[in-house]
């Protein structure tokens, strides 16, 4: 298994999820707490249902003047 999704409470009791390398790192996370266990499990599958298709943006391409 390459990530884990964690789903965790913060210090202001809100939910909140992140998705874990095998390695540990962090690579994504729910950037917001939420109010309930529910709200923050349908962020997570919001993920897992539209990361497959989206697109890449290379934003670093320079553009010509």
């Amino acid at each position: 298994m390459a990530a884990t999704f964690e789903l965790f409470k913060d210090k202001g009791g809100e939910y909140r999820w992140r998705l874990r390398h095998q390695n540990g790192n962090i690579i994504a996370d729910s950037a917001e707490g939420y109010q309930s266990r529910e709200s923050a499990v349908n962020g997570i599958n919001s993920v897992i249902s539209n990361a497959p298709s989206a697109p890449v943006v290379d934003q670093t391409a320079e553009t010509k003047t």
